[in-house]
């Protein structure tokens, strides 16, 4: 379990390395109109080296000091209220998104893009899956890979559909008191809180509405979201020793956003920050349902 969130932080700590690494690349430098070679070269050869890198990296930090075993499979479907699943679905999306554009940088056609780019995401994450196979002590997850592939599947679809991203996965956290039970698990801290502890955690879909109808006077840069959340949990699975009188419940949200990448500069370097820091969800009023019963309004939810 535990490792599940280690391999969960790792995943989210290369997306954001990715995102900081190339999206300034791609927003600095000017796009090939045609095939740029050399920028495709140096595209595959970066992206080979930090996927093979890493793996290596986490086999030689984890798997190298516990038990090897036959390939295997576990179902872990039903711990932390399926958060862990989300995050993978977020994970694929993004890491195949920056595939996408650095490709596009390069004037690799749009084809080429989905299928190289697109899929980056869900292959590097299920090669993680595979490590995870043949460790005695885990097993690869049915869930994550369906997650990983959903993700994928949720950017290409987009692409295919309308020809760009008109609603965008997206992020937020505040700190809870479940961290303090459980530290070594959800956090000692407010950044390993912010990638271990589930309570504190909502994932969104944020939807552009300008984009659906681009002749109307709505704001181009106004989003609605819709999110998920789950909170009572310490531990993945139900277990009678959780402290707290609540039994872990879901959250559904429904909120405004702001598509950073729709608002109008003309400098560079804002171009590039908003891309960098369009995977956050921005604190506003929203709306809870949840699985208690309960229809709570928020002044300003983070």
């Amino acid at each position: 379990m535990i490792f599940k969130l280690k391999k969960r932080c790792f995943s989210i700590a290369l997306l954001f390395y990715s995102i900081i690494g190339f999206s300034q690349n791609t927003s600095f430098l000017k796009k090939s109109d045609t095939l740029h070679k050399q920028r495709r070269n140096a595209v595959i050869i970066t992206e080979s080296v930090l996927a093979g890198g890493s793996l290596l990296a986490l086999n030689e930090l984890w798997y190298k000091n516990h038990e090897r075993s036959n390939f295997h499979f576990i179902n872990d479907n039903a711990e932390w209220k399926q958060m862990d699943k989300v995050g993978h679905f977020m994970t694929s999306y993004y890491v195949g998104k920056v595939g996408m554009e650095v490709l596009d940088w390069a004037g690799v056609s749009k084809k080429n893009q989905l299928i190289y780019g697109a899929t980056f995401g869900f292959t590097f994450l299920t090669a993680v899956e595979v490590l995870d196979g043949f460790s005695k002590k885990w097993g690869a997850s049915y869930g994550d890979i369906l997650a990983n592939a959903a993700g994928t599947g949720f950017l290409i679809g987009q692409e295919l559909l309308w020809n760009e991203q008109r609603i965008t996965v997206k992020y937020s956290f505040h700190q809870t008191e479940f961290a303090k039970q459980r530290p070594n698990t959800l956090g000692e801290n407010y950044l390993q809180q912010a990638l271990k502890d589930y309570n504190g955690q909502t994932y969104w879909l944020s939807t552009n509405i300008w984009s659906f109808n681009k002749k109307s006077n709505f704001p181009k840069w106004l989003n609605v979201a819709f999110g998920y959340g789950a909170d009572g949990m310490l531990y993945g699975e139900t277990k009678p020793s959780n402290p707290f009188p609540q039994d872990p419940y879901r959250q559904f949200y429904l909120s405004l956003d702001v598509d950073f990448t729709k608002i109008d500069t003309k400098s560079k370097f804002l171009k590039s920050l908003f891309s960098v820091v369009n995977f956050i969800k921005i604190p506003s009023p929203t709306l809870e349902i949840n699985t208690k019963g309960q229809v709570k309004f928020h002044y300003l939810y983070f």
